[in-house]
């Protein structure tokens, strides 16, 4: 019996070790960053437009077009994911088809994004003549974040008690009405979770963007209104660099006398807002589920 309790020790501690060894490396690393790059963040930093070839210049643009691809994305990403996982969960039978589908969605989210965007620029840059748009990125990164959203959704669906399911049949209720009525909304805290955190993962992309959103510096009239204008914030057709396309392309161009501090400033900004989806993201589910459990 201490054998056994000395091997439960032992396996405790070495476990213990090596997740306090995860943590102090991720901690680490994001501690170097946000040292290394808030001081560089400042108000104008945040609210001035990228100069090219001289220094001081700031991300607002590069901001606002990753925040409205994260808008984009999510609105054509959401639904697909949401559809698949109630077919998945609430229709599928075991067989071919679903196996089918369970191996895309896994092989989709072992695919590298640099992968997914070549693939985007061939066929919604080239094929379907997008160009370089906000609209491309947007359906790269669909791509991209459907297994996790998929996944995400499907869980939250079979989370719900199977009693519910029968009680609404069990009054009369159709299928397809039971899981609207009664299932999708206790699901909700659960998916809604898994779409902050898509977000995130959205914000952070660079690789799939480089060749479908672009890497264009253009000035973007914020004061029309107009989506069709073709330098209009609105317009989804236009390209757009996002943050973390420019932390790439500042590092690898150069071009500004103080690259070194923009990409700093940037990489200290980029990762404070996927901190806060995250915490959003935990936040707003524990406030569903609490809302809803009332």
């Amino acid at each position: 019996m201490k054998k056994i309790e000395l091997q439960n020790r032992l396996a405790t501690i070495l476990i213990l070790s090596l997740a306090a060894l995860a943590a102090l490396i991720a901690g680490g690393l994001v501690g170097y960053l946000l040292a290394s790059g808030l001081p560089h963040v400042s108000w104008q930093f945040l609210t001035g437009s990228t100069k090219s070839f001289a220094s001081g210049g700031g991300i607002f643009d590069q901001l606002f077009n990753s925040f409205y691809l994260v808008v984009l994305t999510l609105l054509v990403a959401v639904p697909l994911a949401l559809l698949a996982a109630i077919y998945l969960s609430e229709y599928a039978k075991q067989g071919p088809v679903t196996t089918g589908l369970r191996l895309a969605i896994e092989v989709l989210s072992s695919l590298p994004s640099i992968v997914i965007g070549l693939f985007g620029y061939l066929i919604f840059v080239l094929q379907w003549r997008l160009d370089f748009s906000l609209l491309a990125g947007a359906m790269a990164l669909t791509i991209l974040n459907l297994p996790l959203l998929t996944r995400a959704c499907e869980d939250a669906l079979r989370q719900v008690p199977q009693l519910q399911r029968q009680a609404g049949l069990g009054l009369g209720m159709p299928k397809w009405r039971v899981t609207t009525k009664l299932v999708l909304p206790a699901a909700l805290p659960g998916i809604i979770t898994g779409a902050v955190l898509s977000a995130g993962r959205i914000f952070g992309e660079a690789a799939a963007l480089i060749y479908t959103a672009g890497q264009s510096t253009i000035a973007v009239d914020y004061a029309n209104w107009n989506p069709f204008a073709p330098t209009s914030f609105l317009n989804p057709l236009r390209p757009a660099e996002t943050l973390a396309v420019h932390i790439w392309k500042v590092n690898t161009e150069g071009l500004v006398p103080d690259a070194a501090a923009v990409s700093s400033g940037a990489a200290a900004v980029l990762i404070i807002t996927i901190l806060i989806f995250n915490l959003a993201a935990r936040g707003l589910g524990k406030l569903l589920a609490r809302w809803l459990s009332r």
